[in-house]
C-alpha cells in the first residue's frame, strides 16, 4: 500500500448533520444507481463539484485580468472532463452542475453504459481485477475520471479472458443488450 508510517489526507468533506434522512435516502439512491460500494464516493464527488462551485462563485465578484484567466482554466478542466459541454459556458452553468454530472464521469459508469458490463457492480468488479483499458492501459481504479477523448478507447485489456468473443460471461452481456434493444 505504501509507508505505513505516512498520514494520507482524506479526499472528502463528511456532511455536517449525519442524521438528515432525505439526504441518506438520496445517497443510497445514488449508490444504487451507479453501484457505488459506499457513500463516501458520493462525499468525493460532492467535494470536487464543491470545489468547482467555490471557485466559481469567487470568480462571478472578480472581473479582473487573472480572474478571467482562471475562469477560462476552469472552463477548460470541466471541459476536458466532460462535466461542462456547453459552447460558451458560463460561470452560472458551473454552479448549475449537479453531483450526477460529476459521476457520470467515473469509469464504472462509462463501462457499464458502453455494455462491457452488465450492472454497475459488475462494472465495478471487473475494472478492480484488471480487465479493463484505458487507451491500452489497464486502469484499476473505478473512480478514474474518464476525459472526453479516452471515452471511444474504454475496451476489455489486451490479457484479459473478457477479450475472448467466446468468453460464457460476454456472451451473457451481449444477451441482455440484444434483449434491450
Amino acid at each position: 500500500m505504501g509507508d505505513p508510517r505516512r498520514r494520507y489526507k482524506k479526499k472528502y468533506e463528511t456532511p455536517n448533520h449525519p442524521w438528515i434522512k432525505e439526504r441518506i435516502e438520496r445517497e443510497k439512491e445514488l449508490c444504487r444507481k451507479y453501484g457505488l460500494r459506499r457513500k463516501r464516493e458520493v462525499w468525493k464527488a460532492e467535494t470536487i463539484l464543491r470545489k468547482y462551485r467555490r471557485q466559481a462563485r469567487r470568480l462571478i465578484g472578480d472581473r479582473s485580468e487573472q480572474a478571467l484567466i482562471e475562469e477560462k482554466q476552469l472552463f477548460d478542466v470541466l471541459r476536458k472532463y466532460g462535466i461542462l459541454i456547453k459552447d460558451n459556458p458560463t460561470l452560472d452553468d458551473v454552479l448549475s452542475l449537479t453531483v450526477e454530472d460529476i459521476l457520470d464521469r467515473r469509469l464504472q459508469t462509462f463501462v457499464f453504459r458502453k455494455g462491457l458490463a452488465r450492472t454497475p457492480r459488475q462494472a465495478r468488479q471487473l475494472i478492480i481485477h484488471g480487465h479493463i483499458a484505458v487507451n491500452g492501459r489497464v486502469v484499476t481504479v473505478p473512480s478514474y475520471m474518464v476525459k472526453v477523448e479516452e471515452e471511444d478507447k474504454i475496451t476489455y485489456a489486451k490479457n484479459s479472458p473478457f477479450n475472448n468473443n467466446d468468453h460464457p460471461e460476454r456472451a451473457k452481456i451481449i444477451g441482455l443488450e440484444e434483449t434491450q434493444e
